[in-house]
């Protein structure tokens, strides 16, 4: 009997909790003051683009409008879903559901601290070059013959270069 152990690797955490506002205070008054700015500005340092949190404002009333309820902001769950995916941090949509419904400003100040946090973490590489030895180019045999000019009526005939004939192989 043979015993397979798979191993998965392990998925971190979100390096903030969803309350930690208070460890980025900037980011935390801009979003409490300028809150579609903040989702912008969030959005694009991601890198997404900037106006995409808009139709979190303008897409369920439009919805509505149609008579299509939203209950839940699709940008907002679809930026929580991506950072989490991007950053392999654990979690489940069921998660990012409540917590996009219930709470979407500390939702969004959790993403900002978290993209921020991700890119200052930075890896340097020393490398040094390597010298490859490559062939410059192959050999081929010239064989030239001289021969006679000639002159027949008014036409001259030069002497002629022949190459020597390869070796061929039978595949």
């Amino acid at each position: 009997m043979t015993t397979v152990i798979v191993q998965t690797p392990q998925k971190s955490g979100w390096n903030s909790g969803i309350c930690d506002c208070c460890e980025d205070m900037n980011s935390c008054c801009y979003g409490f003051w300028c809150f579609p700015c903040f989702t912008c500005t969030t959005t694009g340092n991601f890198g997404e683009s900037t106006c995409l949190p808009l139709l979190d404002i303008f897409g369920p009333g439009i919805m509505a409008a149609f008579g299509v309820p939203v209950c839940v902001p699709p940008v907002s769950l679809g930026m929580r879903v991506a950072v989490r995916h991007k950053y392999d941090i654990g979690g489940s949509i069921c998660e990012d559901i409540m917590v996009t419904c219930c709470c979407i400003w500390c939702s969004w100040c959790q993403m900002s601290r978290e993209i921020k946090a991700r890119k200052q973490t930075v890896t340097v590489l020393n490398t040094y070059p390597v010298m490859q030895h490559y062939p410059m180019a192959t050999s081929t045999h010239i064989i030239s013959t001289q021969q006679q000019v000639g002159v027949i009526g008014d036409a001259t005939f030069a002497p002629a270069v022949h190459m020597a004939p390869t070796a061929k192989t039978n595949i």
